[in-house]
């Protein structure tokens, strides 16, 4: 991968956007699946989180049971305390942050929770996972501000062949 490809990736992104949405509905699954683990590791090489953070910043993960009961144990709180002071309920019924940034996050861009942090900041941004084909409205959120998820969709266009 060469360093044009995230020159003014957020804008070339929300540019292609219609142009992910069709090349995500219509891409053999397979062929994502066999090919997404290369180029993930290959944006990891290239992109460092702890420059952008913008997930961190931005979005909030789910906090599924496990999550809240591990990270409140950390943090030496009840369950119910630590829902209380940073969750809220969305309108899917999951657990999200209360405010953002996350307040684990530091002004170093390193979560103060990294080795406890739930499950979707630990999958984030699930370019080497199903989820990528699987779940394409989430896909196309993730392009737009997180440059890894750019750069493998980039790298799956460029590689698999218009059917």
């Amino acid at each position: 991968m060469n360093k044009p490809l995230l020159v003014n990736w957020e804008k070339k992104s929300a540019e292609r956007q219609k142009l992910y949405k069709q090349f995500l509905q219509r891409v053999p699954k397979n062929e994502v699946l066999k090919r997404q683990g290369g180029f993930h590791e290959e944006a990891f090489d290239k992109v460092d989180c702890l420059n952008c953070a913008n997930c961190c910043k931005g979005y909030s993960p789910r906090f599924k049971t496990p999550d809240i009961k591990r990270i409140s144990k950390v943090l030496g709180m009840k369950e119910g305390q630590f829902i209380e002071n940073y969750l809220k309920e969305d309108q899917d019924g999951d657990f999200v942050l209360q405010q953002l940034p996350c307040p684990f996050l530091g002004n170093d861009n390193h979560c103060g929770i990294y080795e406890d942090r739930p499950s979707d900041c630990r999958r984030f941004p699930y370019t080497d996972e199903d989820v990528l084909v699987k779940r394409i409205p989430l896909t196309l959120k993730n392009t737009t501000f997180c440059p890894i998820t750019y750069v493998v969709i980039e790298r799956l266009m460029e590689a698999i062949p218009k059917s």
